[in-house]
């Protein structure tokens, strides 16, 4: 069975399913297709929290930052869902680039506080400070299941299609509009033929596109966040990250700490970019236990609001490129977005804006995220290097 289409998005995480949203909104013809099933836990777009983080510099990312503020409020009143929770954010570890942060963030039009050690203890008594802090209000959590969900919701009650459980087994541009697509369910084979093709399939993207566009290279890894209960549930907390330097551990760090309440599990805090590398057909779902306990560690001496002897496991992937920057480019009839692990939820709806223009041809690729880029530093190897991570 043949079926055409003018847009079809492989991949409904986040990304997608945004990509999807927004092109059916804008009253174009989609299809989506996802590999799993609804609510999956294989990618990068389950569980209930990430944080939203304004921390940036780069005019790209406050760009997009801009956008998503403004979306998020918007999807969740459209949805009647809310997706954002505003709990504020904290970053502290590394003052002069925090000084930075709240010059650039305060032209932006993101309120920002610079808060003594002293003064950021007093207002979050379950964590441990030694620097200054960069306090930003406008920070938070977004559920990321909900997110999901009502995201499909929104571009189903706009006309598109969403489809579960298939398998894109290869795509061959055959034309400038004319993208052949074959796939497999339970139902069997079909082929699709469409105008033009977005992939958002996180980890999956190499192989997918198995060598048809140049691309730079992603790193698949495996990452295993733990939650730790609260000892008092009436403490404030903020969605945080913590820059640390050996000389300031008491324990083997594993990279940059991210953490935040994540109600009903406790609190939730991961390295950033220090788990093993994967083949996402392939992944081990094995936790590391010098993570593990290295993360108790960090929590002993930086969290004391939190209970270090009890914890709960979280496996998800990471698929970041050197720099750590994403990939929003377009190659004639295919539109790609990957590349957001770790970062890029914050940014879901408007990064599924910005491939949506790509795809339509309303919106020129940036070069900051254009595939062709050098990286002149590979800043994910870099730290794994640094902090003897194979």
């Amino acid at each position: 069975m043949n079926v055409e289409v003018d847009y079809l998005v492989i991949g409904g995480g986040a990304m997608g399913s945004a990509t999807a949203y927004s092109l059916a909104a804008t009253g174009h013809e989609v299809l989506l297709l996802e590999r799993f099933g609804a609510g999956h836990s294989e990618g990068a777009s389950h569980g209930t929290t990430r944080n939203f983080n304004p921390a940036y510099v780069e005019p790209p990312y406050i760009e997009l930052l801009r956008r998503s503020h403004k979306l998020w409020n918007e999807i969740s009143v459209a949805s009647g869902t809310k997706l954002l929770t505003r709990t504020g954010l904290v970053n502290h570890g590394i003052v002069n680039e925090q000084r930075e942060m709240h010059r650039f963030l305060k032209a932006a039009g993101f309120a920002s506080e610079l808060l003594s050690a002293r003064d950021a203890k007093a207002r979050f008594g379950g964590m441990e400070f030694e620097t200054e802090t960069l306090f930003i209000p406008a920070g938070g959590q977004i559920n990321a299941d909900l997110s999901v969900e009502s995201l499909q919701k929104l571009a189903t009650s706009f006309g598109a299609t969403i489809e579960h459980e298939q398998t894109v087994l290869s795509l061959e541009v055959i034309v400038s509009q004319r993208v052949h697509v074959r796939t497999r369910s339970t139902q069997g084979d079909r082929q699709i033929i469409a105008r033009h093709v977005i992939v958002t399939v996180g980890a999956w993207t190499h192989q997918l596109l198995n060598g048809q566009l140049e691309l730079p290279r992603i790193h698949v890894t495996e990452e295993h966040p733990v939650h730790f209960p609260q000892f008092n549930s009436t403490d404030t907390w903020p969605g945080f990250n913590h820059i640390l330097s050996p000389s300031r551990s008491s324990s083997k760090i594993f990279g940059p700490i991210y953490g935040m309440h994540t109600p009903g599990e406790g609190i939730k805090i991961g390295w950033h970019g220090a788990g093993k590398v994967v083949d996402p057909d392939q992944r081990p779902h094995a936790v590391d236990p010098e993570h593990i306990e290295a993360l108790q560690n960090y929590a002993s001496q930086w969290l004391p609001g939190v209970n270090t002897e009890r914890y709960q496991s979280v496996s998800c992937t990471y698929a970041n490129t050197g720099d750590e920057n994403f990939i929003l480019d377009r190659f004639g009839p295919i539109t790609v977005g990957a590349g957001f692990s770790g970062h890029g939820f914050k940014f879901v709806p408007a990064i599924g804006e910005h491939l949506a223009q790509l795809a339509t041809g309303t919106q020129k690729v940036n070069p900051f995220f254009a595939a062709s880029r050098n990286i002149a530093r590979p800043v994910f190897l870099e730290r794994r290097q640094e902090l003897g991570i194979s």
